[in-house]
């Protein structure tokens, strides 16, 4: 689920980090010492591994700003509010119709007695 993904983003600082793209974007642009690469290839491990956890906290402490995430963090929130009210509703609205085809299944049960008696 989106709602259950976005909880676990807000969770972990080392990931809300890597999100903030115009640090990324200002990192690719500036030259690489060194290097006769492309720069926008990237140096990290894969996402998976265990290298990519510290090589993913060191980066955020070293290029890292506090506000850049707290500022992610304040929006991806408002994202999630927005999410959790739209699942709230969801949530009502099937309880909603399940009573209702509740309620329409014992009104032909009813009706059916009816002519049965008949």
């Amino acid at each position: 689920m989106v709602r259950d993904e976005l909880e676990q983003l807000l969770d972990d600082d080392d990931d809300m980090a890597d999100l903030y793209l115009s640090r990324k974007l200002a990192g690719a642009s500036s030259p690489v010492s060194g290097s006769v690469g492309p720069n926008w290839f990237p140096a990290s491990p894969p996402i998976g591994s265990k290298i990519s956890r510290a090589s993913r906290a060191s980066a955020a402490t070293v290029h890292g700003n506090e506000n850049d995430v707290e500022e992610l963090e304040m929006l991806l929130e408002a994202y999630f509010m927005q999410i959790d009210g739209t699942l709230t509703k969801l949530t009502t609205l099937r309880e909603y119709i399940d009573d209702t085809e509740d309620y329409i299944n014992i009104q032909l049960d009813n009706h059916r007695n009816q002519l049965i008696q008949v």
